[in-house]
């Protein structure tokens, strides 16, 4: 990917390969002039609402983070502004996994669907879009207490782990999500897909920590409000970008509970409105919260207990000894003492060694492709710990390159082979080889042959951290930098093609200030042509009404949409609530914030 755009962003041209590949061009020439009326229409509605509930001056950070009410924002344009805060922004194509978002985040980079929802959709989507990622998590990142918790909330989730449901989860939510926003999608697919993904979540067990922590930014991040229980204000982003549940959340019948380490215990549906939210004092609250959480994680605490959350998630995590080196793979095994230590550990399948999160040479997934197991734990009588051998302890032990050794640790392993070579790091023995070995358990079972080559030791008393993914991500995972096309390209028929010159002939009436002896004649096309269309004739009253020279059109267009309102029902609240702006304009209210 040599020709990677990096928009000239500090933040962005620092992702590594691996988050890279997910990103896709914005092709900003897709969007019709639906879509950007569909922007203008959402944006006008949430800014007349949300001036009185959101936390923060809306169109102040609508600005800072690049954005207009009038255009769907460009990437370029939101580069350049949130640069100057110290974040960046990419888009990308639908979800993408979790583990990826959160580290994204980490980096201080805003992922942002490229696509638009739907005219029909327009109210809420379950797909992320342009709207709800630009105009629900952009406008707050200016400030600093918020974009500080966002990027720690990353740089913890990153490390959080999975549970091999909460896959089937992701591919779930995933596949329902593209089906909502298909134009051909079939009604019974979409019913069979909404069945399976309620199947997996009832069904999910014991929530993993990425599960907790998901619930904990679905509290925050999207649904979250500050200030008081009584009157509480809008910082999360899936309420700032619904129209529909901005106002709904404020009623009496949402109960309001405090935000502290117990809403981990509050599951959510992510097709419902929500039941309860959570009000927090302060954002550093949620840091504090956040840090509560992370104390329990497993890339703090090590021992069995995380071992054993990494053989449940089957796929790649990196187990930590305490010497600092690093194991990564899919962990298929592990042994336990009495006292319940970790006193072997074990991967399946391609894994690779690293220190400080850089790939030791020579021990890749090519080299370790069959997978990898190392003892854990100290040897039996000695007085230190075997990483903190000096080079002379080495040698009183009779570990010396080119001789033949025994290592017995307290767990009852014994190592026996001839010392091939011996890694230090940072003054610490991290790894030691071993030819012609023999490794076997207090019971006799045999670990290790001699025919299987060469015995790679890893040294360390304790497993101190377990984390989800490889330490070096960018060396371990098959790195398939996607290419840039794609976005599915809808064709138009020549009716919608019409409709969208009538959209932009609106826009450039409204743009500028002329030609609205056209406007009568786009009307008449409306009802004739477009019966189904009730945006653009919504557009078109905005005019008349404002400019107050087509009185009697104005009577006429009101009237057609309120009869509009009344039978269609799907697009009852939608009309009224644009009928609401047009006489409640937004333009004054922009001046006074």
């Amino acid at each position: 990917m040599s020709h990677f755009n990096d928009f000239n962003n500090a933040q962005v041209a620092k992702l590594p390969n691996h988050l890279k590949q997910f990103i896709v061009a914005q092709n900003y020439q897709k969007y019709t002039p639906i879509d950007q009326a569909v922007w203008r229409y959402v944006m006008r509605q949430n800014y007349s609402y949300l001036k009185n509930v959101a936390y923060y001056p809306y169109i102040k950070g609508l600005q800072r983070a690049g954005l207009s009410i009038e255009h769907i924002p460009d990437l370029q344009t939101m580069n350049d502004n949130l640069g100057k805060i110290g974040w960046g922004a990419v888009t990308v194509d639908g979800f993408i996994p979790p583990a990826a978002f959160m580290e994204y985040q980490a980096y201080r980079v805003l992922v942002i669907a490229a696509d638009i929802r739907q005219i029909n959709h327009i109210e809420y989507t379950p797909a992320p879009d342009i709207i709800h990622e630009s105009a629900g998590h952009a406008p707050i990142i200016a400030d600093t207490d918020y974009n500080n918790y966002l990027s720690y909330f990353g740089s913890i989730g990153a490390k959080a782990m999975f549970s091999a449901k909460d896959f089937e989860l992701y591919e779930a939510i995933r596949k329902l999500s593209i089906l909502k926003e298909a134009v051909d999608a079939d009604a019974a697919e979409i019913a069979q897909a909404e069945k399976n993904l309620r199947y997996i979540s009832e069904n999910i067990g014991e929530p993993s920590e990425m599960a907790l922590l998901g619930r904990l930014h679905w509290w925050t991040v999207e649904y979250g409000l500050i200030g008081t229980l009584e009157n509480p204000k809008i910082y999360g982003a899936g309420l700032l970008s619904s129209i529909g549940e901005s106002a709904s959340c404020m009623h009496k019948d949402v109960e309001k509970l405090w935000y502290n380490i117990d809403t981990v215990n509050y599951q959510y549906d992510i097709t419902k409105p929500q039941p309860q939210l959570f009000v927090t004092e302060t954002f550093q609250n949620l840091i504090d919260v956040l840090e509560q959480f992370a104390d329990t994680m497993a890339f703090r605490r090590g021992g069995t207990e995380s071992v054993m959350k990494a053989i449940a998630c089957k796929n790649v995590a990196t187990a930590v000894y305490s010497s600092g080196l690093q194991v990564s793979g899919i962990f298929t095994d592990m042994g336990i003492s009495a006292t319940d230590e970790v006193t072997f550990i074990k991967t399946t399948g391609p894994s690779a060694l690293a220190f400080n999160g850089k790939q030791l040479q020579e021990h890749g997934k090519d080299y370790h492709a069959d997978g990898f197991s190392s003892p854990v734990g100290k040897l039996k009588n000695a007085s230190q710990l075997l990483e903190d051998f000096t080079p002379a302890d080495l040698e009183n032990a009779g570990i010396i390159v080119g001789d033949q050794t025994e290592l017995l640790f307290d767990s009852g392993i014994k190592v026996v082979g001839l010392v091939k070579a011996i890694l230090k790091e940072n003054d610490k023995v991290i790894l030691i080889a071993f030819n012609n070995c023999t490794v076997t358990e207090s019971n006799g079972n045999i670990l290790f042959r001699p025919e299987w080559g060469t015995y790679d030791m890893a040294v360390g008393a304790k497993i101190i951290s377990v984390f989800n993914g490889a330490a070096d991500k960018d060396a371990f995972e098959a790195i398939t930098l996607m290419s840039e096309e794609k976005t599915h390209q809808l064709t138009y028929d020549a009716k919608t093609l019409k409709l969208h010159e009538l959209y932009q002939t609106v826009r450039q009436i409204r743009e500028s200030g002329e030609n609205d002896d056209q406007l009568a004649r786009i009307f008449e096309d409306l009802k004739l042509n477009h019966r189904h269309d009730w945006l653009c004739a919504l557009e078109v009253l905005e005019i008349v009404y404002h400019r107050k020279n087509h009185q009697q059109l104005a009577k006429e267009i009101q009237v057609y949409l309120e009869i509009k309102a009344s039978k269609e029902s799907d697009h009852t609240k939608l009309i009224n609530d644009g009928l609401h702006v047009i006489k409640n304009p937004v333009s004054q209210l922009i001046i006074e914030d």
